[in-house]
């Protein structure tokens, strides 16, 4: 058996009430990848909406049957180095019993195995949005499937193992992945784009969102779903630190959209709906590794900070050239650092730990210990995935053709489109009659 778990009757029990609990926090943070599809769907343009959907989903196939067959193992086995992890009885999910609990936890392997699967599955689709409208989807799957394997599991290793992963040892706080799914998840787009290059059109044509409140309802549903995903990451609610992560995630997607929204009324001269959709989500962003460090106060902090850093952010990609299409490096890359690298300055020392930021009296060591963390990270998976990416583009190419980015990815890659008006009915006989009464109307007016 595995040094990271214990048969329940050694030094704890199960506990229904804390396993009820990170049943249902999985359940949101699964709902939470259709909700990314809803929201980067959105954002496209039409011929698009399907590929972008389907990017997301496909994560939910891919990484659970490599979670089962190895991934648990390579991410929270007993760990080598501090850099991979590796236990037997966790390939395939094999050696593990209902009743044995997670390393001092009270809850089953199983359910925290199946919570942390649902954010292996997100990270990847995350990636998705910075590569909309121009990649093949069989090399996109090819894609995560390494990346999962070569990226992510090794990631979340060093940060959340408690079998020894570096910066678990080291004390970098995550609480919920500032550095292993939004630092990775954006430096891994960053490492993709520079390889594949631009949009046809980019900075030329009109690339607007085609449903705006599609945005809005996979923002929402991002927003509902993020409260298992922050508030689950403590495994339970014994101490009320669960309850702190929850409230602070409230307080920070708050602030960081009305950030957002006040940054380009400013900026721009208009409050819009993408703009609080895209402030909403970098809060989030900004609050996940956060939260369980800071008080309400300073998560208020940490989401106005974000948002008005992620706003400046979003529009870096036109200016140094990166067809970052759906902002994935300025809202998740960006959000992430800074949710990481605030730690160092708001933690209170009450919250999840007693280590505290430099504005209560903790100094600076818990800053660079950020650092170390969120570099090491970015770093690995910029560079990994850049080389992924130029594998996968010079032997099966990453692409599709130039003609089928402009016809439609939809069509080339899906041979379907998302919206489909042939059964609306009443078109031509109607657009035929109207001309008559109209004409008649707007005569009338001008008699008038």
């Amino acid at each position: 058996m595995a040094p990271a778990i214990m048969m329940a009757a050694d030094k704890v029990e199960l506990s229904p009430a804390n396993t009820g609990f990170m049943l249902i926090c999985s359940a949101l943070v699964m709902l939470m990848t259709p909700g990314l599809a809803f929201f980067y769907g959105g954002m496209v343009r039409v011929k698009s909406t399907l590929n972008m959907l389907m990017m997301s989903f496909i994560s939910l196939g891919i990484v659970t049957v490599l979670w089962v067959l190895f991934g648990f193992s390579l991410a929270f086995g007993d760990s080598h180095g501090g850099l991979i992890g590796w236990s037997s009885d966790f390939v395939g999910l094999s050696g593990i019993g209902k009743t044995e609990l997670w390393d001092i936890y009270n809850i089953p392997v199983y359910v925290f195995a199946v919570f942390q699967l649902m954010f292996a599955i997100i990270t990847p689709a995350l990636i998705s949005g910075a590569l909309a409208d121009r990649v093949k989807f069989s090399a996109w799957a090819l894609f995560i499937t390494l990346w999962a394997i070569i990226v992510y599991f090794p990631v979340a290793h060093w940060v959340w193992a408690p079998s020894g992963g570096w910066a678990f040892k080291l004390g970098v706080i995550d609480f919920a992945g500032g550095t292993a799914v939004h630092i990775n998840a954006g430096a891994a787009a960053l490492g993709v784009i520079l390889v594949i290059g631009k949009r046809v059109g980019f900075k030329k044509d009109p690339m607007r969102p085609h449903s705006l409140p599609l945005v809005m309802l996979g923002s929402g549903l991002l927003w509902f779903g993020w409260f298992g995903f922050n508030a689950g990451s403590w495994l339970g609610n014994d101490d009320g630190v669960g309850a702190l992560m929850f409230v602070n995630t409230q307080v920070a997607t708050a602030a960081a959209m009305l950030a957002w929204l006040a940054y380009e009324k400013i900026r721009h001269g208009a409050f819009t709906t993408l703009g609080a959709a895209s402030g909403a989500v970098a809060g989030l962003v900004a609050i996940t590794p956060a939260g369980g460090a800071v008080s309400p106060l300073g998560a208020i902090a940490v989401g106005a900070i974000a948002g008005v850093l992620c706003a400046m952010a979003v529009g870096l990609k036109y200016k140094l050239g990166y067809d970052d299409s759906l902002d994935v490096v300025g809202v998740h890359l960006v959000g992430g650092i800074a949710g990481s690298l605030l730690i160092g300055f708001f933690a209170t020392g009450g919250g999840q730990s007693d280590v505290a930021g430099l504005f209560y009296g903790g100094g600076m060591a818990q800053f660079w210990k950020q650092c170390a963390g969120v570099f090491a990270v970015l770093a690995y998976s910029l560079v990994v995935s850049a080389v992924l990416a130029f594998i996968l583009d010079k032997t099966i190419g990453m692409r599709v053709t130039e003609d089928e980015e402009v016809a439609g990815i939809d069509q080339a890659e899906h041979a379907e489109t998302a919206y489909d008006f042939s059964g609306a009915g009443g078109g031509a006989a109607r657009t035929a009659a109207a001309p008559a009464p109209v004409a008649a109307a707007a005569s009338k007016k001008v008699d008038a």
